[in-house]
Order: structure tokens, then sequence, then C-alpha cells
């Protein structure tokens, strides 16, 4: 057993969807061990550069840029920034001297793991998709511990016994009630209440989709449109969509605690972080895959939900002609919306960053001086 200060390096970046759950884990190891020694590795252009320091973690700069898949010159760039990016990523591990180093997916995750493997140091994934990315399934053979939010995610990393400890989520997003959230947004108790988003950035395809049937769709007195078109698209749909009382068209949602609790469906992506927080909250959701990530890691995360009766699938082919059915048709069978609440509720893991942070510790032989709440859904 360890009774030293536990060093931990996290190594994740280039998308919220990477590093809000490496800051949660980090948050959540100092809550077990405040006196952890806790710092970050990202790069100098993404969000993790400004997210990190704000949450209160040193963060060192390490170079990667992606391979891209067609002919360009950009790929001459690649083989300068991965030798210095390794370069950067070893000086690293040599001076920060870690424990154990976390991985939860992005390029520069690549680098620093590998380096980390190859100086006999310790490391976790965290693998936030039901399709593993290319990253998380190189540097799984030499992982101590793999985690994983969706079953299929299993058979991407054969040969490892992986955890399924869900995805951190803000657990803030539990406190606010219906009633509460209702008078929010001034919305009547009775209202059928449709929230729709594509992301801070948006959807193309869900905002085209929602403003060529939004007024359809109001045609029925009882429903109600919460639409967070995303800042790239705000401007266009305020001054093309007509003023109406049950619509409230926001370029972005702050309180989506209020949002989810006052919402009856969601309709949305299927990011990973967005399914781990309907299953958090509850809410049945129609998802429309984007088929715009890499590998179609959407189309799984969807389908797991969809196959467990726990969400709706919906493609983004045929999306003007199939979204206002699909809405009408899920709020209006009120058995579907139940048993997907019962089957979200079953799927959500809302101590998820608890129970990984657990185990990086046990991993690296501290025992946490205040012990992880058992995982259990939400009832």
């Amino acid at each position: 057993m360890s009774t030293g200060r536990p060093r931990i390096l996290f190594a994740g970046g280039g998308t919220g969807g990477h590093v809000y759950p490496a800051l949660a884990i980090a948050q959540a190891v100092q809550e077990l061990v405040p006196d952890a020694v806790i710092e970050f590795a990202g790069t100098t252009t993404r969000i993790e550069w400004r997210v990190v320091p704000e949450a209160g973690f040193k963060i060192h700069a390490v170079t990667v840029s992606p391979l891209h898949r067609k002919l360009t010159l950009r790929n001459l760039s690649f083989p300068v920034n991965l030798l210095r990016g390794l370069a950067q990523s070893i000086r690293l591990i040599k001076s920060f001297k870690p424990d154990v180093v976390v991985g939860t997916g992005g390029y520069v995750a690549g680098p620093v793991l590998w380096a980390a493997a190859r100086a006999g140091v310790p490391t976790v994934l965290q693998e936030q998709n039901a399709f593993a990315g290319k990253t998380n399934k190189l540097l799984s053979r030499r992982a101590a511990q793999v985690h994983i939010a969706f079953d299929e995610a299993r058979d991407w990393f054969p040969g490892h016994t992986c955890h399924l400890s869900g995805n951190p989520t803000r657990k803030q997003l539990l406190v606010p009630n219906r009633a509460d959230a209702r008078r929010f947004f001034e919305i009547a108790e009775q209202a059928k209440v449709v929230l729709v988003f594509g992301g801070s950035l948006g959807s193309a395809a869900i905002n085209a989709a929602i403003a060529a049937n939004h007024e359809e769709l109001l045609k029925d007195p009882d429903l109600f449109l919460i639409w967070q078109t995303g800042k790239h698209y705000y401007q266009r749909y305020k001054n093309q969509v007509t003023s109406h009382e049950r619509l409230r068209l926001l370029e972005y949602i702050d309180r989506m605690d209020m949002a989810y609790a006052a919402a009856d469906i969601v309709v949305a992506r299927a990011g990973a972080i967005t399914c781990s927080e309907l299953e958090l909250t509850g809410t049945p959701a129609i998802l429309i895959p984007s088929p715009n990530v890499a590998e179609d890691h959407q189309s799984y995360n969807a389908r797991s939900l969809a196959d467990d009766g726990a969400a709706v699938f919906l493609a983004e082919k045929g999306l003007e002609s199939n979204i206002s059915q699909e809405i009408g048709q899920t709020l209006a069978d009120t058995a579907l919306l139940e048993r997907m609440r019962a089957r979200l509720a079953k799927r959500a893991r809302p101590d998820a960053a608890k129970v990984i942070a657990k185990h990086i510790l046990e991993l690296i032989g501290h025992v946490p001086s205040r012990p992880a709440e058992k995982q259990e859904g939400r009832q």
C-alpha cells in the first residue's frame, strides 16, 4: 500500500467529449485523496488548453496532428509533429514521474501513453463510445485497465477485462424537478415538451429539419418546443423563424439541468456524453447520429440505446420528411416513454467518475481516504 501522494497524469483532448470526462475523474480523485498531484497533457490549439487551467489544473503542451485519410499537403507535417510529440511526452514522463497515466481519447493520448508504457508506468484508458477510437484500441494493448461506458465496447478490447464504469456526467443535472424547470422556461405543467439540440455549435441537419417542421409540430396546442440552434445557426433561424408563444428559440442553453427536467423527449445527436446524460436524467430521446464523425461511432451509440429500448434511432437521411411524424408518435405513446425511462435508469452510472478514480488509486496501491460510492442506476 502506498502512503505517499499519488501522482497522476491525464492525457485527452481535442473535443469536450474527451476533456470533460478527464476533468471529472481528476476531480473525483481529489475528493478521495485531496493531496493528490494531478496534471494534464494537451494541445495548445484545442479546448483543453482553456478549460483545464480554468478547472485549476496545470497542463503541459504536447504537439499532435491528425493523419488525414485523403491525400492532402497537411499530411506533410504529420511525421514531424509525431516525432516532436513523442519527444515532448518522453520528457514529460521523466520530469513529472507519474505513478499512473490516464488516457481519455483524442490524438494527444497516443504519444503520452506510449511514452508512459515505454517507461514502465501503468496506463489506464477511458473509452466514452460504443465503438472504440483508433487511439484507444492501439493503446489498450499495454493498458493496465480499460473503462468503458457501453457494454458493446468490450468487443474492441479483446483480451481485456473491461470495467463497465460509465461516462462521468454532471450530477447537477439531477437537481431540478419538473415543476421548477417548467417555471424556468415559462411552460405550462401539462404541456408536452420537446427539447432539440445538436451540440454547442449546432447541427445543420437537425436545425433544417426542425425549421421545416416546427409549424406543423406547433399545431398541437399542447406541444412546446425548446430549440437550441447552436451559435453557428442562431442568427439565421432567428431571422427565418416566426416567433411563437410555445417556441423557445435559443442559441445556447446554459441550464441544461433545467432543460432535461422540463423535457418529455429530447431530439439530439448521439454523442457519448449526450447519451450518458440522457441515461442519468432518464429522458426519452430520438437520437439522430451524425454521419460526419470518425468511424460512424454515433450510430453505434444510438443503436446501443435503441436496441435496449432506451431511445429511438432515426437516421439523418430523409430527416425533414420523417422527424415530425416520429416526434408525434413517440410523444403519443406513453407506454413507450415509460419503458424508455425505465431502461435509461437501468443503464445510468451516476458515480462513474468516483468508480474510475477508485480503480485508478487501487491500481497504484493507494487506498482512498474516502470510499467511492456504490455504483447504482437512477431510480
